[in-house]
């Protein structure tokens, strides 16, 4: 299996709506970037995988194929990965195997969402299919008659760890935010930079016990994009390469009931297992600078803490409590601001979230740099109480 490299980073800034653009134009921006920055053309890229997670949202079927010649890559091959909130993470390992297999030798990941562009024309207005989208996410025969939705899901598994292990307390949640939010302001491309305090959060509107507003991330439009490069092509083109050096991935049960238990995210546990292993990390605490986690909601975040092995189990409460995860940590985790500061749009988020590891191991982070980071986590979940999990283990070059 090959080395595979990331060369080339481009993003555009993560918002509520893009009104001036569409979702190709925003994958326009997001590929031209990461080819300027890896200095390259079109003419240099050997595939593409696209993440692209609802064609409710863009209001187009089949919107890879747009995209694709939008940019002016046919008659380049393509795919279109589709894991809900995972597509970002799970286009990044598609685009990791054609490289590592031999089979190119560069690829372009771009992932890319415009969740709210639904229009009804016949009635000349917006219509509500955004909403209704995300609910199809659950089983329509079974779970969504039932009402089950993306945060009632969630907050089952965290009651359920509650009650296990006596955590996490909605301080310790409301802390996260505070944290996200703050890191947010040093992110020039976030959605949602605000300061916030534990007693904002406290009383914002609760949404699904034990989740409040300021628990929930944002929902966004945007766009990021890799380019990818076999070790010998990346050696030719690249100053400052980002190596992928663990790669793991898991699909666990959607349904609740068919698990094994509802207080960890056990398919998140292998893939981040999976990664490290491949990449040589025995104690990812120590052996880890940064880490860029599913904060879908605060909760999530501290149970990812555990699921990828940053402490015991029942123990990331303390983590968030002990500042270990602020950005003067040990372990700054979600340094982006995460889904919950930056923002979550979709398709694009795990290559978002890949995208500002990069930058932390290329020195390039500016005012939020983890100073000399030299390896990296990211971990992109997606679909019903993390059913979907990628988690990468990206190094420094020098590494």
């Amino acid at each position: 299996m090959r080395r595979v490299a990331v060369v080339g980073l481009g993003t555009t800034q993560f918002r509520a709506r893009w009104t001036e653009k569409t979702y190709f134009e925003l994958g326009f921006e997001a590929a031209k970037s990461a080819l300027a920055d890896a200095g390259l053309s079109r003419a240099d890229v050997d595939c593409c995988v696209y993440g692209m997670s609802n064609d409710f949202f863009s209001r187009q079927s089949q919107p890879d194929m747009i995209l694709h010649d939008y940019i002016g890559l046919p008659p380049k091959p393509s795919v279109r990965v589709n894991s809900g909130g995972a597509t970002g993470g799970s286009a990044l390992r598609i685009g990791f195997a054609e490289i590592a297999s031999g089979m190119y030798d560069s690829c372009l990941v771009l992932g890319v969402e415009k969740c709210a562009d639904c229009f009804d024309y016949e009635a000349g207005r917006s219509s509500p299919e955004m909403l209704r989208a995300a609910l199809y996410a659950a089983d329509m025969t079974y779970d969504n008659p039932a009402g089950r939705t993306a945060v009632s899901g969630y907050a089952l598994a965290v009651a359920a760890h509650q009650e296990k292990f006596g955590g996490p307390a909605e301080e310790q949640m409301a802390k996260v935010s505070i944290k996200n939010h703050g890191n947010a302001i040093r992110n020039p491309n976030a959605q949602s930079p605000k300061e916030i305090t534990i007693e904002d959060v406290m009383n914002s509107p609760k949404i699904c016990g034990p989740f409040k507003l300021f628990d929930n991330c944002v929902i966004s439009e945007g766009a990021s994009a890799v380019i990818l490069m076999s070790e010998e092509k990346a050696k030719e083109v690249a100053k400052n390469p980002v190596w992928i050096t663990g790669v793991g991935a898991a699909h666990d049960w959607p349904s609740a009931g068919s698990r094994e238990n509802l207080y960890e995210f056990a398919g998140s546990r292998i893939a981040a297992r999976r990664a490290l292993d491949m990449a040589g990390v025995n104690d990812a605490r120590r052996d880890l600078d940064l880490a860029e986690l599913n904060d879908a909601f605060t909760a999530t975040e501290i149970m990812a803490y555990e699921d990828c092995f940053l402490c015991g189990e029942g123990e990331g409460g303390r983590m968030i409590d002990e500042g270990a995860t602020l950005a003067d940590g040990d372990m700054p985790v979600n340094l982006s601001g995460g889904l919950i500061g930056c923002g979550h749009a979709a398709g694009a988020t795990g290559i978002m979230q890949t995208i500002e590891v990069c930058l932390h191991l290329r020195g390039e982070a500016c005012e939020r740099q983890r100073a000399n980071a030299r390896r990296g986590l990211v971990q992109s979940c997606g679909g019903p109480q993390n059913a979907w999990t990628v988690c990468l283990v990206l190094e420094r070059g020098d590494a």
